[in-house]
């Protein structure tokens, strides 16, 4: 199949695209992305403790500010999570009693709140969820805690309803959502780099180590097996990282969400159909066109990455080459993988820059292979008007002028040894078919 379907370039430079998975139309113009990709923080001032402690409700300090939580990381050499320690369900008592590098949280503000599985599906509270609850509340500092988080939200959402005035059983319904919602945070430690001296040293993905990075994943990879195991109503859960507020973070603190949904989402939508009439698209779109176009940035033992084509904002796709098509089913060393490709994209890429992280993968119930992937979008160009009247996106950097910013910044951060061992550019061999996703269920 040409190219020139979905990738024309024209004799003026135009690159010309359509992404062969969703159909999103994407023009690169010259000379509309001759700038930096990241700017520099305007009125950045010396940091103080409180700042690197309790600079929003995600910092170590505040942790009673956020809901009840579900699980943490916690370093520890010969942990068995990435050297971390997993603990469940933490007493409202302990939240100080061990130091997490990674939490998880119920988002405050859910997409889909509890209430929408429990009257649209008929759903209980799942025996394990009530049982927490009320192992929770029992204790003086759990109820102190649950009433001091839903006065919060009362507040947020303008309610003059007060947690104090709920009786026992009000209580356990209004809180329901803090131990059986379907929309976590994964909240890592850090707002500040631990040397940075001003509130522009923001520790973003790139600030980790592999081995934090690692960890990370792998808490995010659970919670979603998590999800899927405590609702047989959830069809995917949509895995994202929304890192600055140009690129929609509530807190410039470093984050992933997880959001339970009961549809497949329009991207598979799309695309399913596509792969059972040609399962081989995600291989000839993706890898192999990228070997095509010398678009390959990085490859180790269980991934590929590659700068992507046909988004609305320049972006690299990591590709996992496990046989299985859903995170929760790689192994270990898989995840780690993909993992790797993904930490040296952010550290490519810089803390500087506004970008989102999402995942893609084979929706539960559906028996089309779908390649785990993860696309980094960064948020260079605002869409407007020309946009919203075309549906065609005008994306600033093209894929080969990408690669060609990000190529050195990815073999000066393996030598200076800030990324895992991997293969870079021309060294990278990538064979034809590379994707080797198959149902396995």
């Amino acid at each position: 199949m040409s190219d020139d379907l979905y990738y024309r370039e024209l004799p003026d430079g135009t690159i010309k695209q359509v992404n062969p998975f969703t159909g999103t139309k994407v023009w690169t113009v010259p000379g509309r992305g001759a700038r930096p990709l990241g700017k520099p923080v305007e009125h950045a001032r010396e940091l103080t403790e409180r700042d690197r402690r309790a600079a929003c409700a995600f910092c170590p300090d505040n942790h009673v500010l956020t809901p009840p939580e579900k699980s943490r990381l916690v370093k520890r050499e010969g942990g068995l999570v990435r050297g971390h320690d997993l603990i469940r369900c933490v007493p409202a008592d302990q939240l100080d009693s061990t130091i997490p590098e990674f939490r998880r949280i119920p988002n405050l503000f859910e997409i889909l709140s509890w209430q929408y599985w429990q009257l649209n599906w008929g759903m209980d509270l799942p025996r394990v969820s009530r049982q927490w609850q009320e192992e929770y509340l029992s204790h003086p500092a759990g109820e102190a805690h649950v009433r001091s988080v839903l006065n919060a939200k009362f507040k947020a959402v303008g309610s003059d309803q007060r947690a104090e005035d709920l009786g026992p059983q009000e209580l356990r319904q209004a809180s329901a959502a803090f131990f059986a919602g379907g929309h976590d945070v994964i909240v890592a430690r850090r707002h500040y780099t631990d040397e940075g001296t001003t509130t522009a040293d923001i520790a973003g993905s790139a600030s980790l180590t592999v081995d934090e990075h690692r960890a990370f994943m792998a808490l995010t990879v659970d919670s979603m097996a998590q999800l899927h195991r405590h609702n047989k109503h959830v069809r995917y859960v949509v895995v994202f990282q929304n890192w600055l507020k140009a690129a929609g973070a509530s807190f410039d603190h470093l984050h992933k969400q997880l959001v339970a949904i009961d549809e497949i989402g329009a991207d598979n939508e799309s695309v399913l159909p596509k792969a059972v009439l040609d399962p081989d698209i995600f291989n000839r779109w993706g890898p192999d066109f990228a070997v095509k176009h010398g678009l390959v940035l990085a490859r180790n033992e269980g991934a590929v990455m590659t700068v992507g084509f046909g988004h609305r904002y320049p972006s690299v796709e990591v590709w996992s080459t496990s046989r299985a098509d859903q995170p929760w089913r790689v192994g270990d060393d898989g995840i780690d993988a993909v993992s790797d490709l993904l930490h040296a994209a952010h550290v490519a890429v810089g803390d500087d820059v506004p970008a989102n992280e999402e995942w893609h993968y084979r929706p539960v119930g559906t028996g089309v292979a779908v390649p785990w992937r993860i696309i980094l979008k960064l948020r260079v160009s605002t869409l407007a008007g020309f946009e919203g009247g075309t549906k065609v996106y005008v994306n600033t950097i093209s894929p080969t002028a990408l690669a060609a910013m990000l190529m050195p910044k990815l073999f000066e951060a393996r030598s200076a040894g800030r990324i895992a061992a991997m293969d870079l550019g021309a060294q990278c061999h990538v064979e034809p078919g590379v994707l080797r996703a198959g149902r396995i269920d």
